[in-house]
């Protein structure tokens, strides 16, 4: 449990590398237009993995984005990860088989249990589970109903039947550039004893550098986004700086 991994998060919308603020499909930035060209960006800059979101698909409640996903994957050379709408067996299968190499299941995770124990038992590792949280329940629908669920509840029923991964956002933080929620990320990945990622709220490289200290305690990584493509985190630099 001892590397750290730097995640550049890639937003698809209309096939288009976006930001939302707080998950609002009405607060969008449009950064790149082709995410291809994104992805290969990060990667020159020393990104050893890439995070995708298919926000169409968060929306929609199935996968939109496939081609575009398909294009990343096998336009880069290092391991793609890929969320946002995944709720069958076939949805998980198709992505797998377009080379990526790790798909996130959300809220999945709490409205179909009989699913995401079938895919922990069928691809194991290549499943990580993504908890968004809200004042410690988490939220599901793209952030827009939260649960009566706890974070770590459900984190630890997961773990029990084979969850490895799990992506722990704290709403309230996302796209704020306010730094993560870092207390309620250790608690997470102390109570279950697998790999937690940072996601949400990474606005500078002091956050980076605090999560990175809890590495032993099975915090693996984060997912950055915004403070990338606004510049105030410099990828080739943090990558550097926590090795």
């Amino acid at each position: 449990m001892s590397s750290f991994i730097i995640y550049p998060a890639i937003d698809i919308r209309g096939g288009k590398c976006v930001r939302l603020i707080q998950g609002d499909y009405n607060q969008e930035t449009v950064y790149n237009d082709s995410p291809l060209a994104a992805a290969k960006a990060w990667e020159a800059q020393g990104g050893s993995y890439i995070h995708l979101v298919d926000l169409d698909g968060a929306k929609a409640g199935h996968p939109v984005n496939d081609e575009v996903i398909g294009v990343i994957a096998s336009g880069v050379n290092v391991p793609v990860q890929v969320g946002g709408g995944l709720r069958t067996v076939d949805d998980v299968k198709r992505l797998l088989s377009l080379g990526v190499s790790r798909v996130i299941i959300g809220t999945a995770a709490i409205e179909d249990r009989a699913f995401t124990e079938e895919v922990l038992g069928t691809y194991g590792d290549k499943v990580a589970i993504g908890i968004d949280a809200r004042n410690g329940y988490v939220a599901t629908r793209g952030w827009l109903e939260t649960s009566e669920v706890k974070a770590e509840e459900l984190a630890k029923e997961l773990a029990s039947k084979g969850a490895e991964t799990f992506i722990f956002t704290d709403i309230s933080r996302d796209g704020m550039m306010q730094g993560p929620n870092v207390d309620a990320i250790v608690a997470l990945a102390k109570s279950n004893g697998r790999t937690v990622i940072a996601s949400g709220g990474v606005s500078v490289m002091e956050d980076l550098v605090r999560l990175n200290e809890y590495r032993q305690e099975g915090v693996g990584g984060a997912i950055v986004g915004k403070a990338l493509y606004t510049g105030s985190i410099d990828l080739a630099e943090a990558v550097k700086t926590l090795k």
